[in-house]
């Protein structure tokens, strides 16, 4: 007996232990397997313990130039290392990039950007995958269908009215203002109407409690990225303080959500889809009412996940895209008097200066001036894929499991693609200039089956917004402030965004001078 238990003690010590090195030797092996596949390809020699972290732990203007100068050398495709065990492959060429985005392979979820926004936007469709991602892909289409999206345009020129309030304030006291602040709260404030028809007043207040929270969550998840000790979960949420704040922000903001979702849902059940009788239908509307072939909907927290992604990418990313492009027609004021020009035309005669569905197509150097900004500023520099079966990039072999890194910013920033990448020319994008341009030489949205959903709905809201605002402001860069790029979940400052803005029938002062886009006082 006592044997017995001796052997059964033994055995409980040793399983564990036979375990743990199996589950070592597994991941070395695998480690080893992706690392011969990537190592194929050209790039840097990799650190022994950091591999290419130390060249982007600072993500800001020093990356992107570093990046760009690879592009040089390696226009195709680059191999790279996260830390020890996590090898990936950057492609940098629409040739190279085009045989993983053709797919619907999933996101990479064992490290990377994807792992670190995990507890915050849960299984949406952004990190979903296989046929879960397929079948809420199709439920969620409808959302985005002309006839939703065309009665947005009366929620896009009601949040544009404050902006443009707000800007004549800052005019009439000749105050600077902070770009992507401002932006931040009119794409908040747009997207929550559209989502749950929920009127925050959020561009009110000084500072959001939500834009606060979803940006403390960027920057974490960007934090977490650099730092590959920090991506187990434990170590990350319990031994952190960062981690900590990053479960409160996740609590934050799914509280907000799951409050707005229980709210409609009791309207729905009470009043049935008549409920929106009188107003637009909302995401959230297709949200619970959507059904699938065999007529199950969405869980509640697919709801909330998909309503969490929903307002994360209507959000931050359309916010970077609508900034920097006023800041391109900022810097290039010739520019910006071409689209005022345009949508001067097209709301002229007029009682409202509100934009119509109607008006968007017209919008045709506006929206030149857009792709070449977010071609230039690229608000979402990167995404990743992990595959699912064997392929070939560049006729070498890629072993399943292998994670590509996608540097949207490399591929827009690419001379063999771009001549002179680095200067506004909005003239790329004429049709004359496109036609002979491979498809995914230009790709914000990104491209494939997984693209972005929502690409039509930020397109209409920055045509509005910047619209808008060229009809009623001059835009001029405050001449004291550096603008720098960083990158966070999506491509902000460093230090912000400041500008001045003057009313467009106000003429510039005799003693006005232009230095580099802005107004400068002469010296007497």
């Amino acid at each position: 007996m006592a044997a017995t238990l001796t052997l059964l003690l033994w055995s409980c010590l040793i399983a564990p232990v036979f375990y743990i090195l199996w589950t070592v030797v597994k991941f070395w092996q695998d480690v080893k397997k992706r690392g011969k596949a990537v190592m194929q390809f050209p790039g840097e020699p990799p650190h022994w313990l950091w591999g290419h972290l130390h060249l982007i732990f600072f993500p800001d203007e020093f990356m992107l130039a570093n990046e760009r100068a690879k592009l040089k050398d390696l226009p195709l495709i680059v191999a790279g290392w996260f830390g020890p065990f996590h090898p990936v492959i950057a492609p940098n060429h629409p040739d190279t990039i085009k045989s993983i985005l053709r797919t619907s392979e999933p996101k990479p979820l064992t490290f990377g950007g994807y792992v670190t926004a995990l507890p915050w936007l849960g299984d949406g469709l952004l990190i979903s995958k296989g046929k879960k991602w397929l079948r809420n892909r199709k439920l969620l289409t409808p959302a985005f269908h002309f006839d939703i999206l065309k009665p947005y345009m009366k929620v896009n020129n009601e949040a544009a009215d404050i902006l443009l309030n707000k800007l004549d304030g800052y005019s009439k006291k000749s105050e600077t203002f902070e770009v992507f602040n401002a932006i931040s709260s009119i794409t908040l404030d747009i997207i929550l109407r559209c989502a749950f028809s929920f009127e925050s007043n959020c561009q009110l207040q000084k500072s959001h409690p939500y834009v606060t929270a979803v940006k403390q969550l960027g920057d974490g998840m960007v934090y977490r990225l650099l730092r590959p000790w920090l991506w187990n979960d434990f170590i990350y949420f319990n031994l952190t303080s960062s981690g900590r704040q990053f479960r409160r922000n996740c609590d934050f903001v799914h509280k907000v959500s799951e409050d707005l979702i229980a709210k409609r849902k009791k309207t729905l059940e009470e009043q049935g889809v008549s409920a929106a009788k009188g107003r637009y239908l909302d995401f959230l509307d297709v949200l619970l009412t959507a059904r699938d072939e065999d007529g199950q909907g969405l869980t509640d927290r697919e709801i909330r996940d998909e309503a969490d992604t929903f307002l994360f990418e209507g959000h931050d990313t359309t916010a970077s895209g609508i900034s920097w492009t006023l800041y391109s027609l900022a810097e290039h004021p010739e520019h910006q008097q071409k689209c005022r020009e345009e949508v001067q035309e097209i709301l002229a005669g007029r009682d409202s200066d509100h934009i119509t569905w109607e008006d968007l197509p017209k919008m045709k150097y506006l929206t030149l001036c857009i792709k070449e900004a977010l071609r230039l500023h690229t608000p979402v520099p990167f995404i990743e894929r992990r595959t699912t079966k064997d392929m070939e990039i560049e006729g070498k072999f890629l072993p399943a499991g292998s994670v590509i890194n996608m540097m949207l910013y490399n591929i827009h920033h690419n001379p063999t693609v771009w001549e002179n990448s680095m200067e506004y020319r909005p003239s790329r994008f004429l049709p004359e200039n496109m036609k002979c341009m491979d498809s995914y030489a230009f790709i914000p949205f990104s491209a494939g089956p997984r693209n972005c959903i929502g690409q039509n709905f930020a397109m209409h809201e920055m045509k509005v917004t910047i619209g808008r605002i060229l009809n009623r402001f001059r835009l001029e860069l405050d001449p004291n402030h550096k603008t720098e790029h960083v990158i966070s979940v999506v491509m902000k400052t460093k230090d912000g965004m400041m500008m001045n803005v003057t009313p467009v029938d106000k003429k510039p002062s005799e003693n006005d001078v232009h230095v580099n886009g802005c107004v400068t006082q002469n010296e007497a």
